[in-house]
């Protein structure tokens, strides 16, 4: 079995790589990288797997990079919003040559968010009649050492218009252990959707209260009215786009339904999911200042 992982350099599929090393696997397994000649790119991917170009820009490319693939691990890259004009396409190839299975990461609550990418994106796979199946991660917990740490350890503060909204949480590495488990058993899980969380619900008072507990500072969350928040992020000099990304991930869940916690995490890997004090532990020198 030949298998593609797009986005293989990121936290996900890092994870997921990470994962296939520790348990093992057999089957050809290809990690998609935008510039297989860089070196950054190029020592992020372990001698066990190849290393094959995949660049969600080049549309025209999308049939000799799928050429010859069984399953195909494909996620969006955050950059990309226009489903139609990159995804129809790699869809169209991936059934033209023959791909025989999606493992898609979408995002939990996808089936019922018409307006998000993601589930133009579930909607292109099941209309292209390709066995899939959709993993559907909670908020990731590693937001807070990648995104929201800048403010956390220079400032000791979240920063978001969350308000009180309660948030499902999943560590990476648990999605990263599901992904690997089920790309080596597709046919176990064909046409399946499965959401990914802990057994938390949170809001980002109790994340800070957390993140201050174990790291000894003191920080705090802040939730600023719509109008503040984006004027603030246009100063610091971020664009509009990101910031509509961080209006919808956090703002717009105020006015939803809290999301439900799922037992699929401890289902596939036979353990208990990564709490998020367990997470902040581990990562704890990612708070310390530089």
């Amino acid at each position: 079995m030949n298998i593609l992982i797009t986005g293989a350099t990121g936290n996900v599929g890092q994870a997921i790589l990470s994962s296939l090393l520790k348990n093992g696997f057999d089957a050809t397994i290809a990690a998609g990288i935008r510039s297989p000649d860089e070196q950054k790119e190029e020592e992020k991917i372990p001698s066990a797997f190849l290393k094959q170009e995949f660049d969600f820009g080049k549309t025209e490319k999308f049939s000799k990079y799928l050429n010859g693939i069984d399953l195909l691990f494909l996620l969006r890259p955050p950059n990309i919003a226009d489903v139609k004009a990159v995804f129809q396409p790699l869809i169209t190839a991936a059934k033209e040559v023959g791909v025989k299975h999606i493992v898609f990461l979408s995002v939990q609550g996808a089936e019922k968010q018409s307006y998000i990418p993601h589930h133009k994106i579930e909607r292109l796979i099941e209309e292209s009649k390709i066995p899939y199946t959709f993993l559907r991660p909670a908020y990731f917990m590693q937001n807070f050492t990648t995104t929201l740490r800048k403010d956390i350890v220079e400032n000791e503060k979240i920063y978001l218009p969350a308000g009180d909204a309660k948030f499902t949480i999943v560590d990476v590495k648990d999605v990263g252990e599901v992904a690997a488990k089920i790309l080596l058993n597709p046919s176990e899980y064909q046409n399946q959707a499965y959401e990914l969380t802990n057994d938390e619900l949170l809001n980002f008072s109790e994340f800070a209260q957390q993140i201050s507990e174990v790291t000894g500072k003191n920080v705090k969350f802040v939730s600023p009215n719509l109008l503040s928040f984006i004027y603030t992020k246009l100063k610091k000099g971020h664009n509009l786009t990101y910031i509509f990304v961080l209006i919808m991930l956090h703002y717009f869940p105020r006015f939803k339904e809290f999301p439900s916690i799922s037992g699929n995490v401890e289902y596939f890997l036979n353990r208990p999911p990564i709490k998020f004090k367990e997470f902040l532990e581990h990562e704890k020198r990612m708070f310390e200042n530089e």
